[in-house]
């Protein structure tokens, strides 16, 4: 008489990554936060309602949450905009994205920097790829199977012109996988395989595979919406009939068609002389519980009225953490170098990193950096993959403290190391003031900078480079201690000398700069050329008279300045600032003749006349004599400053540059012969000597 022999796959049930989502929102919840998943945490209805039943929320989007709630990432991952989304609105966050999800982020962030184009094995509308093409730029394609890759390179690879990068689905069909490779030509360098498939859901649909092709049927067992499960379904029943049910109760109502397939099967076999047993599979979907499973198998056993138990070796608790110790190989120990992702961030003083173990790792802020007005989110983001070492185990815990500090100062001394014997040039930011110069911090290490190396002068208050990025080289290295003295002087006088000989090298009178004014004296301002001074006499500063270079420019100001004279052996530079084009008088002489009326401003008032402006710093005198029609004995009877008055143009001396105005000339035609017995004289600025008073019987000569 045939047996009936029901077999379960070893590999069958919850993943490492659904499993972990899962009990973070848990331990979230069990810690008392507000806790909301990124669409449903997993494809099983029964857990789901469990957590919505201790608190937690579903969402759909970002902007759904509440203040202050958490929201948990789950293992299928997020694209960069959710990332972005999350920041701006500062809610705690969880990332529970799988670390084989998180791989595939990492490869097509990188393929997609470097101009890559990159393909998509797997479902366009699953979660999964969808975070996928977030990491991406334009430049992806998302293909289901052999034939659309086929359809894809006949269509594209001959004006290829990027290379090509192709990552799958991590619940990928292994069997489609292997079909799709074959469809890539061959051993081309523009084409870059990943494989991205995990090793979890490998292993489950080989399990599937080998146990279907032994099975007469094949249950397997799973949420509707489980890309993973349904893939298992896809696997089996190439094989043999296979049924997918999303509860257990199913099997029930699918008792009958069971039953007839499995008499199908045994009279197949008899029909070719075979006296077989009668073998049942059973395999499940990363969502599914061991306990579903384990209902399955009872089920199935009292629908074919079966007391097959299950073997010892098929204990799914035992199988799982047997899975999870395949997945996580390596131990952790103290010292250990490791590669941690960011989980999430939390507060102001820790972070939380997968480590690939069982074990939770955890960054206080001291270990995550030396700068203590640094938070953990201006650091790291979730997300984001870290090198870190071991400083402490605790098992009893499940707990791992990690430091990334330690790291960044490791590998930063090395740097530290080759900068010296190189003479490199390095970058770092100046983080205090102590006793005897300045602490500047550089790939995490310290660096001291003394006080004769700073850069600025003797007395000078070095609390002013605190916080600024400066440039310095290693004088000093003590590489027991650990420790390293650095020089920002010797960059400046580096930089001044190759700029001081680039500026001999080709400058010329004439030529242009802009320049900073570095420092003022009495009789002129130096102007910084680019690492060079030059000087801008007072004179040259302004078409104005002034006083002192202070009266119009400061230290800090930008002047464009040209050069007018070099003397390379006493390396003095004579720089002009004036423009001819800008000389008042030039620009007087060029709009106004003999014989115009203008509208000009009493601004002086002397005992032979009055000095009025006609333009910027140009001013012409009216005479006494030309004050009015009628005998003026008081200039200050007539005109005052400030007035504005009507004056014709009489005189323009270029050489001696001085204008003679006229108010009479205006009114009524005043007689000849005391028109021309008349003089009046008018200055610039540009010529201030005054004139010589002029006597009333000079005046009628």
């Amino acid at each position: 008489m045939n047996q009936v022999i029901i077999q379960t796959a070893k590999s069958a049930g919850f993943c490492f990554g659904v499993d972990r989502a899962v009990k973070l929102v848990y331990e979230a919840l069990e810690q008392g936060h507000r806790v909301a998943t990124l669409g449903p945490i997993i494809h099983n209805d029964a857990v789901v309602d469990d957590l919505l039943r201790k608190g937690a929320r579903i969402v759909s989007s970002v902007e759904e949450l509440q203040e202050g709630e958490t929201l948990v990432i789950r293992s299928h991952g997020v694209g960069r905009e959710v990332y972005e989304a999350l920041r701006q609105r500062g809610n705690p966050v969880i990332d529970a994205t799988c670390l084989f999800v998180a791989r595939i982020h990492k490869i097509v962030s990188e393929q997609t920097a470097l101009g890559h184009d990159i393909l998509i094995a797997g479902d366009a509308s699953h979660p999964e790829v969808q975070g996928i093409v977030g990491h991406c730029a334009e430049n992806y394609t998302v293909f289901c199977d052999e034939n659309e890759l086929k359809c894809f390179i006949d269509r594209t690879f001959s004006n290829l012109k990027k290379t090509l990068a192709i990552v799958a689905q991590t619940t990928y069909n292994k069997i489609l996988w292997g079909e799709c490779m074959k469809a890539l030509p061959e051993a081309h360098p523009d084409i870059q395989v990943f494989e991205t498939i995990c090793n979890a859901t490998a292993a489950r649909q080989s399990d599937a595979d080998v146990l279907s092709r032994q099975s007469d049927l094949m249950i397997v067992a799973g949420g509707r919406h489980s890309s993973n499960t349904v893939k298992l379904y896809d696997v089996c029943r190439r094989n043999c009939p296979t049924w997918h049910i999303a509860e257990p109760e199913e099997l029930e109502a699918l008792a009958p068609q069971l039953q007839k397939a499995a008499q199908t099967a045994l009279a197949q076999k008899a029909a070719q002389g075979l006296e077989e047993d009668l073998y049942i599979g059973i395999t499940a979907g990363a969502s599914t519980p061991a306990h579903i499973i384990k209902e399955v198998q009872r089920t199935m056993s009292g629908i074919f009225d079966t007391d097959t138990t299950i073997p010892e070796s098929e204990d799914f608790r035992i199988a799982f953490e047997e899975e999870l110790d395949k997945t996580f190989t390596k131990k952790i120990h103290t010292g250990d170098r490791v590669v941690g992702i960011v989980a999430s961030i939390s507060g102001n003083n820790e972070v939380m990193v997968d480590v690939g173990a069982k074990q939770t790792g955890y960054i206080t802020l001291s270990e995550l950096t030396n700068d203590a007005s640094k938070k953990p989110s201006d650091l790291v983001k979730v997300g984001d993959e870290l090198d870190l070492v071991v400083i402490k185990v605790n098992d009893a815990e499940g707990t791992v403290m990690l430091s990334k500090r330690r790291v960044d100062e490791l590998v930063g001394f090395e740097n530290i190391l080759k900068a010296k014997e190189a003479g490199e040039v390095l970058e770092g930011t100046v983080q205090s003031v102590i006793k005897g110069g300045l602490v500047v911090s550089c790939d995490g290490v310290r660096v001291f900078i003394p006080a004769s190396q700073s850069g600025l002068g003797r007395d000078a208050d070095l609390n002013v480079l605190v916080k600024q990025n400066v440039r310095f080289v290693i004088i000093d290295v003590n590489e027991q201690r650990r420790r390293a003295v650095g020089s920002i002087r010797q960059v400046q006088k580096t930089e001044r000398d190759a700029a001081k000989a680039k500026f001999w090298e080709s400058a010329q009178v004439g030529d242009v700069y802009t320049g900073e004014v570095k420092s003022l004296t009495s009789y002129g301002a130096f102007v910084d050329l680019g690492g060079i001074d030059g000087m801008v006499h007072v004179s040259e500063l302004s078409w104005s008279r002034i006083h002192q270079p202070s009266d119009v420019v400061s230290v800090g100001d930008t002047l464009e300045v040209y050069i007018k004279a070099l003397n390379p052996e006493t390396g003095r530079i004579s720089l002009g600032h004036r423009r001819p084009e800008d000389n008042p008088w030039t620009k007087f002489v060029a709009n106004y003749n003999v014989d115009d009326v203008v509208e000009a401003t009493i601004v002086s008032v002397t005992s032979f006349g009055a000095f009025a402006r006609i333009t910027d710093n140009v001013d012409g005198l009216i005479h006494i004599s030309q004050l009015s029609d009628k005998r003026v004995t008081d200039v200050k009877e007539v005109v005052a400053v400030g007035d504005t008055v009507t004056v014709k143009i009489t005189e323009i001396d270029t050489e001696k540059k001085r204008i003679s105005l006229s108010i009479r000339a205006t009114m009524e035609e005043a007689p000849a012969e005391e028109a021309e017995s008349e003089d009046a004289l008018v200055y610039s600025d540009e010529n201030p000597e005054a004139a010589a008073p002029v006597s009333e019987d000079e005046t009628n000569e």
